[in-house]
């Protein structure tokens, strides 16, 4: 599957960049196949990106090439990157966004991407999608080996997702992504809250309103009552019957919101 680039970036659809970046790919090898994973991503929201990333990527085929461009150190020292996993590759900035995929893959080789032979000509400081990564996955996919696109490293720049806070009989989390229908994906796993209740009842809150309910489907609940719901990754999202849970709580993306849950 080394010929398919699957694109992952905050540039939305308003502007001409992801087609732009898509053309250099296809110019320079025809025969990939470009999947969009979204292009909606908060600008310049890093961990954001991470948390679709490591969330997404174990449904795609293997060998898959992962090109990943949120980058607000553009034209800064930040070093762009490829890394290659037990299973896929992942080209993106050396700025955090793409290490919890790699690393929960296991990372088998890191690359500095500095042979400009499989750069654009002409390389901007401020769209190094289209004049670096895009040229480098096309490349990737026609056949260059890995190891030919740039010089080995050890270290690249870690991100680690906050996790839970566990403090006597209270659970601290946060909010760490918001979707398209307002539900508010947190740091708790559903089989963490479970461990940590060890069976009693709970009552959370968040933003200075009360959760009661850990629900298994939407429309079990009533309106205007916010409830718990194992989201499909395996996180609890705090979640309205029809209505948005971002309204409800008025909860503004990528502002650190913290949820607390205290066993009764």
């Amino acid at each position: 599957m080394k010929n398919t680039v699957a694109l992952l970036t905050d540039f939305g659809l308003n502007d001409n960049y992801v087609g732009v970046v898509k053309g250099v790919i296809l110019t320079i090898n025809p025969r990939v196949k470009l999947i969009d994973i979204t292009h909606r991503i908060k600008s310049h929201k890093i961990n954001e990106a991470a948390f679709v990333l490591r969330t997404s990527f174990s449904y795609f085929p293997k060998g898959m090439v992962f090109l990943v461009v949120v980058d607000p150190g553009v034209g800064s020292s930040r070093a762009a990157i490829a890394i290659k996993t037990k299973n896929y590759y992942f080209l993106g900035p050396d700025n955090g966004v793409l290490w919890p995929a790699a690393e929960a893959d296991g990372i088998k080789k890191m690359i500095e991407l500095n042979d400009k032979r499989f750069f654009l000509k002409n390389i901007s400081s401020t769209f190094q999608g289209r004049d670096i990564f895009a040229p480098v996955a096309a490349h990737l996919c026609g056949g260059v080996y890995f190891s030919h696109l740039g010089k080995a490293i050890e270290r690249i720049k870690k991100l680690d997702f906050v996790l839970p806070k566990e403090k006597r009989r209270f659970l601290e989390g946060e909010v760490i992504y918001i979707d398209k229908f307002g539900n508010l994906v947190t740091n708790i796993e559903k089989s963490f809250l479970q461990k940590f209740l060890k069976g009693k009842k709970f009552r959370a809150t968040l933003a200075g309103k009360k959760i009661k309910t850990l629900s298994g489907s939407y429309v079990k609940n009533r309106p205007n009552e916010p409830f718990f719901i194992e989201g499909s990754f395996g996180y609890l999202e705090v979640s309205l019957k029809g209505e948005s849970a971002k309204n409800y709580f008025k909860i503004s993306p990528g502002k650190k919101t913290k949820l607390i849950i205290k066993k009764i």
